[in-house]
């Protein structure tokens, strides 16, 4: 594998950052992972979009063109020998001194990760209710950062089986999103999935579902639900960047006995729309 690391692309073997960099010190740092397809990185706008907010709110100085952006990808493709891709673009404070540092990190150290897709995505899977609760963001609200303990521990719970995915509940036992995923699901022809007030990440793959519905003129809501609403619902889903839209079979045990229908719509919305849109605005009828 080889990685790229501030203007140079190199191997893992040499991919080292400074013992002093913040990022590692005190976890001070973003990522996005997103899928390229045929060279393109779907929804890439939308992706950097969230990650510079994410930066500013961090306190960290970084920003890159979408030209410089593709040139990088392309030369990581061209190295790791792909067309197609799993990327995690990462960005980390940088060095600093041994201390709480609160001023603006101007020399943020920044990392692009590639490897192949997963090869045989399941077609569905279970989910499996954690008892470890989701923590609530660290600010106003959740970013995808380096603080992984949670998730991790989440993992742990539920082991290696990749036919399951974890369920977190808050601390008030609403219902909030999956280990890696976004949740979803459908009763009475109309779609449910928590709020982002829930302290749940904005996924960018939950953004664009929520505007596919808008274009389709699909019912859609999202609030604070309890389990019961999911584990009565006609259909449900989990989403992700990577793995997209994955059918759930069962919800803690239990089954859903009829047909997808609208999951499976949305599945080759995926497919039609992958190779080509840069945003979810892109979208006829999309929106901010």
């Amino acid at each position: 594998m080889f990685v790229y690391i501030n203007g140079q692309i190199v191997s893992k073997e040499q991919a080292v950052v400074s013992a002093f960099d913040h990022g590692y010190m005190y976890g001070l740092g973003l990522f996005e992972t997103f899928r390229v397809d045929d060279g393109h990185p779907f929804l890439l706008d939308d992706h950097f979009r969230r990650l510079q907010a994410g930066l500013q709110t961090l306190g960290i100085s970084w920003s890159m063109e979408r030209e410089v952006v593709l040139e990088i990808i392309q030369r990581l493709l061209r190295a790791n020998n792909l067309q197609s891709a799993y990327v995690r673009w990462n960005v980390s404070a940088g060095p600093q001194d041994l201390g709480l540092y609160t001023g603006e990190y101007e020399e943020p150290t920044v990392i692009v990760y590639m490897k192949p897709l997963p090869i045989g995505q399941v077609d569905s899977k279970r989910a499996k209710v954690l008892t470890i609760k989701r923590n609530t963001p660290e600010g106003s609200t959740r970013l995808k950062s380096h603080h992984y303990l949670n998730n991790v521990l989440a993992k742990r719970e539920i082991g290696d089986d990749n036919t399951v995915e974890g369920i977190f509940l808050t601390e008030d036992g609403f219902v909030a999103e999956g280990v890696v995923s976004n949740l979803f699901w459908v009763k009475n022809q109309v779609v449910y999935t928590p709020s982002i007030e829930t302290g749940i990440l904005n996924g960018i793959t939950r953004q664009f579902i929520l505007a596919l519905l808008e274009e389709k003129g699909i019912s859609y809501e999202h609030g604070f639900y309890r389990l019961d609403d999911v584990m009565n619902a006609d259909e449900a889903f989990i989403t992700n960047s990577i793995q997209e839209v994955v059918v759930l079979s069962s919800f803690n045990g239990k089954e859903y006995k009829g047909e997808a229908v609208l999951t499976e719509q949305l599945k080759r919305a995926f497919h039609i729309y992958r190779k080509q849109l840069w945003s979810r605005v892109d979208l006829k009828g999309g929106s901010e």
